[in-house]
C-alpha cells in the first residue's frame, strides 16, 4: 500500500484538487447565474471576459452535441487509458506526472457532470473563444504541458525515458 501511495500521491492529489475545484466553480455558477445569463466581473472590459451558464451537451468547446452515450464511453476510456498508463510506465519526469494528473482529474471533473447532471457546466466565455470550465482548462494545461516537456527534451537532446515509450518496465 505505501509502494502504490508513492507511486500514486502525486497523480491522486491533482487530479483530487482540479475536481473539487471544478465541481465547486460549476455549482457556484449553477446556484447563480440562469441558464444563458452572463456576468462581466471587470466591468473596464465589458463582455469580453465573462462568466456565462452554458450546458454542454457535447464534447470540448461544444463540438459534436447530444453525442450523449458515445462521449461518455470515450471519456472513461481516456480515464481508464491515464490511469493504466501511469501504473505502467515508470515515469520520472514531473512535469509528466503533473501533465496527466491534470488531464486525468479535467476528465473526471466533466464525467461527475455527466453522470450527475447528463451534460457538462460550462460557463467561462472569453471573446468569441467556446465557452469552457475549470476541467477543459487543466485538460488543455496537462496537454500543454506534455508537449512543452517534449520540446524541452528534443531540445536538449535527450530521448523520452525508455519506460515511457513502451509502457513496460525495463
Amino acid at each position: 500500500m505505501k509502494k502504490f501511495l508513492k507511486h500514486n500521491g502525486l497523480l491522486f492529489l491533482i487530479a483530487a484538487a482540479v475536481i473539487v475545484a471544478d465541481q465547486l466553480t460549476k455549482a457556484l455558477v449553477r446556484q447563480n447565474l440562469a441558464l444563458g445569463e452572463a456576468w462581466s466581473p471587470i466591468p473596464a472590459i465589458g463582455d469580453f471576459f465573462r462568466f456565462l451558464y452554458w450546458q454542454n451537451r457535447g464534447a470540448a468547446f461544444g463540438t459534436l452535441q447530444n453525442a450523449g452515450p458515445i462521449l461518455t464511453i470515450v471519456r472513461i476510456a481516456i480515464v481508464l487509458f491515464i490511469i493504466v498508463f501511469y501504473q505502467k510506465a515508470e515515469i520520472k519526469d514531473v512535469l509528466v506526472k503533473v501533465s496527466l494528473s491534470l488531464m486525468l482529474g479535467g476528465a473526471l471533473g466533466n464525467l461527475v457532470d455527466q453522470f450527475t447532471l447528463g451534460f457538462v457546466t460550462d460557463f467561462i466565455a472569453v471573446g468569441r473563444f467556446p465557452i469552457f470550465n475549470v476541467a477543459d482548462s487543466c485538460v488543455t494545461i496537462g496537454v500543454g504541458l506534455m508537449l512543452l516537456d517534449m520540446i524541452i527534451k528534443e531540445k536538449n537532446g535527450s530521448e523520452i525515458d525508455p519506460e515511457v515509450k513502451s509502457g513496460q518496465d525495463a
